[in-house]
């Protein structure tokens, strides 16, 4: 089991957290990012993958089976802002999808702000030799995920508690 606790994404042993499954997901109109983490397991969030968006209940289904087959306690879903904070349209849509999500799957979903994480992604991409230095845009939706993901623990971190 990997237990670093120099790594910024460790949580502590007395953590609520301690070895949860955290799934993050990143919503766009013809993908949904995916990325997990174990806390305190895994050394970081990692991309998983991502799900076709063919339309909710495909989408709900899709995440559900990724939630079984993951072990997943937890769900982040980014909730994109404006850069002055401010929701959008599309906010307000995944703010209302989340709803439905959590009576869908019964299971803790928090949200995480997911501001410029598609921008962080394609850095990482062109600046990494793992994506041969080019952002991969069957990739990307993953990357943006995780992303999300490690903003949803560093919070969690700073905060202290869920």
């Amino acid at each position: 089991m990997y237990s670093d606790p120099m790594n910024e994404f460790h949580l502590g042993d007395h953590h609520p957290l301690h070895l949860k499954v955290i799934m993050s997901l990143d919503y766009g109109d013809k993908y949904i990012g995916v990325a997990t983490y174990c806390v305190n397991r895994d050394p970081y969030p990692t991309p998983y993958g991502r799900i076709a968006n063919k339309g909710e209940d495909y989408i709900l289904n899709e995440i559900k089976k990724l939630i079984s087959d993951e072990c997943v306690d937890i769900v982040v879903m980014g909730l994109p802002y404006l850069l002055d904070g401010k929701a959008t349209p599309q906010t307000q849509k995944l703010e209302a999808f989340t709803q439905r999500l959590s009576s869908f799957l019964q299971l803790p979903i928090q949200t995480q702000d997911e501001t410029l994480s598609t921008y962080e992604a394609e850095s990482r991409m062109k600046n990494s030799p793992q994506y041969n230095f080019q952002v991969d845009y069957s990739q990307i939706d993953a990357v943006a995920a995780s992303v999300i993901l490690e903003d949803f623990i560093r919070t969690t971190r700073k905060n202290s508690s869920l």
